[in-house]
Order: structure tokens, then C-alpha cells, then sequence
């Protein structure tokens, strides 16, 4: 049987979502923004949708900006930001997803300024680090709610409100957090999200942009849905996505402790081996387990597994094409453990049955001569 653990590289549609999505373009297709009868149903749709995001998240509705994923909304939030502010320094973390990388990195190229905040040994952000690096041009601070890789669940809550004693714009990626733990967005000026995380449909994701946040468009030519994203609204969509979220958010703390009981089985069968070292830390969500096999190259260790049709990742799928966990590097400075880490990835749909396989199959992979 196959056995799938790289949830958090991206889920399987929900049925109900898919059943959202063609309908949704079956019977909704005409321009929401044509002004008669069936495309009025397409955007009185929409409405209602962003309605119910909204009130999921505990935001207006006037505040989601949709987009194609997460890796659009943080080039938006990030280059958007930085062209309706005169000031030049932004603050992140080395932890950071690349779609958040590469345009601090495009930024930096432009002459503007980066600190990377200190992150404890448990993999949290050191909140005092993060306050002397505060400066008079400062503008924005990005900080990820989960690293993707290690699976570290960042205080959110605790940073926004720090950085709000500074009048500063705190954006997160949220992308890895929604769906696997509870969350407050109270004291967070800007997130960014995908569908395809949470069972949703690839090809939609948004960014909440709170209604103070000055931002300048990436895509300009006219109103969609709102004046920061150009282009047709993507009916079928929004409200999939909508209904993603409906049928997971409520469920979120049931379905943690479900795989709460999935990760100490797998952090139990990883302990019997010496050679194997965890890379996840007590702040890890339950659903992301890092470990490394001293030794064994990690495209080895992921190559014997999918062998026996079992699939995780060696890294974040979008990471860049080194060899080695630039996360896991930064954790241990340790060579061998950031060659040789992977990353299962766990989900509500994973059974017991297929953790004992895959815990089967580690059994004789560790019992295979090098």
C-alpha cells in the first residue's frame, strides 16, 4: 500500500472541496465584475465566501487579498510594503521560506538593510534579540509562524504584540500553521496562506493585509476582488477555499491530538537508534517530525523508503538544490546531521497501521550495511 507522509509539502483535496470547485464553475463562471444577472450570483458568491474566511479568521473581510499561494502573498507583502515606505530595514529570520528569502534577498540588492533575528536552541525566536535590532528605519519585521522544515511554532501572538510598541508591520507566513494549531491574528498586520496546505485546491492562497497597512500592488490594471490584486475573480476558487477552511479549522485541536498520538509512536521508533537524531524540538507542531540518520545520505534514506512505496521529504519542497538542510545546518552546525535529515510530515488522514509500516521498514533500513 502506499503510504503518504508529506502533508505539509501539500495535501489531497478534500472531496467536498472538489465538489465546491466544479460546481462553483459550473454554474458561477461569468466575470463576477460584469455588471447583470448570472455573473451578480458570481460575486454576491464571493461575497459570502470571504465572508465566512473572515469570520474563520477573526479579520474584515476587507482585509483578504487573494492570490495564486503563499509564495505570491509574500512577494506582495514584502515588495508591496517596502514601495509604500521610504525606510530600509527589515528584520527576519535565517528559517524563513524562500518565497520570503528571495525578495528580502532582491530588496537587499536594492541597498536596503537585513538583520536576522538569534533563535534559541529549542528553534524560537529569542524576543530580546529581536528588540535590539529595532531601529529608526526599521518597516517591517517577517517572521514564519512554523518552519516547514523543522516544524517550530513561533509565537506569533507574543511578537506582534512586542511590535506594536514600535508601531512596526509584523507579517507572517502562516501557510504551515493554519489547520494544524489555533492561532490569533490580533496583533499580526499581514499573513500570507495557501488552499493547497489545508485540502484545499493548488492555484489559490491569500494575504491578510489589515486596513491601516499601506501597500503598493504587484499586479496593477484595475480592480478584481479588491485594488491590490489585478486580474478575473477566481470564483470557483474562493469558494473552494472557503469550504477548505470550513471543514478543517473547527476540527484543528481534535485533529492535533490525533497526531499528537502519531508522533510519540514515531519519535518512540526513531529513539531505539542511536545514529538517528531528532531534529524537531518540544516547540515543534506535532505534525512535522525532522530526524537525521547519521551517515545516510538523505536522497539515500528517502530513495529505500520510496522504494517500498512510502514518501516523505529530504527538505521543504521549495528549497533551494543543495544537498544539505541549510535549517538543520543553522540548528546543530553540524554537517551530518543537516545531509542526512528528512522530514515526515503527518496529517489527520495518517493511520496508525501506516506509522507501524513505516517504523517496519525503518527497522530494516537500519539494518542495512552501509
Amino acid at each position: 500500500m502506499m503510504i503518504y507522509l508529506d502533508y505539509s509539502a501539500t495535501t489531497k483535496p478534500d472531496y467536498e472541496v472538489l465538489n465546491t470547485f466544479t460546481k462553483a464553475a459550473t454554474n458561477y463562471f461569468a466575470n463576477p465584475n460584469s455588471n447583470y444577472d448570472i455573473a451578480k450570483e458570481s460575486k454576491a458568491k464571493i461575497d459570502l465566501a470571504t465572508a465566512k474566511i473572515a469570520k474563520y479568521l477573526k479579520i474584515k473581510s476587507s482585509e483578504i487579498i487573494y492570490t495564486s499561494g503563499a509564495s505570491e502573498a509574500n512577494n506582495m507583502a514584502i515588495k508591496g510594503l517596502a514601495n509604500a515606505d521610504k525606510r530600509k530595514h527589515i528584520i527576519t529570520t535565517s528559517f524563513e521560506h524562500s518565497s520570503i528569502m528571495a525578495p528580502i534577498g532582491y530588496l537587499q540588492s536594492l541597498g536596503y538593510k537585513v538583520d536576522f533575528v538569534k533563535i534559541k536552541e529549542n528553534g524560537e525566536v529569542d524576543l530580546e534579540d529581536l528588540e535590539k535590532l529595532i531601529t529608526k528605519d526599521t518597516f517591517l519585521v517577517s517572521i514564519g509562524a512554523v518552519n516547514s522544515e523543522l516544524g517550530f511554532r513561533e509565537p506569533i501572538e507574543k511578537i506582534g504584540k512586542l511590535l506594536k510598541k514600535y508601531n512596526l508591520v509584523f507579517h507572517s507566513d502562516i501557510t504551515q500553521l493554519i489547520g494544524k494549531d489555533i492561532f490569533d491574528l490580533k496583533d499580526v498586520d499581514m499573513a500570507s496562506m495557501s488552499a493547497h496546505k489545508i485540502y484545499g485546491v493548488k492555484g489559490i492562497g491569500a494575504l491578510i493585509k489589515k486596513e491601516k497597512i499601506k501597500m503598493v500592488p504587484l499586479i496593477h490594471g484595475g480592480k478584481s476582488v479588491t485594488i491590490y490584486r489585478s486580474g478575473t475573480p477566481q470564483t470557483e476558487l474562493i469558494l473552494s477555499f472557503a469550504k477548505a477552511m470550513e471543514l478543517i479549522l473547527p476540527k484543528v485541536l481534535k485533529y492535533q491530538k490525533y497526531t499528537q498520538k502519531l508522533n510519540k509512536e514515531i519519535i518512540k521508533g526513531l529513539g531505539k537508534y542511536p545514529e538517528i537524531k531528532i531534529n524537531s524540538s518540544k516547540i515543534s507542531i506535532p505534525q512535522i517530525i525532522n530526524f537525521s540518520v547519521l551517515g545516510r545520505k538523505a536522497d539515500a534514506t528517502q530513495r529505500y523508503f520510496a522504494a517500498h512505496e512510502i514518501y516523505f521529504s529530504t527538505k521543504t519542497a521549495c528549497s533551494s538544490e543543495s544537498d544539505v538542510s541549510l535549517a538543520v545546518y543553522a540548528m546543530t552546525k553540524d554537517t551530518d546531521r543537516a545531509s542526512s535529515s528528512v522530514r515526515v510530515s503527518l496529517s489527520y488522514l495518517t493511520t496508525l497501521k501506516e506509522v507501524k509500516e513505516f517504523l517496519k521498514v525503518l527497522d530494516k533500513y537500519m539494518e542495512k550495511k552501509l
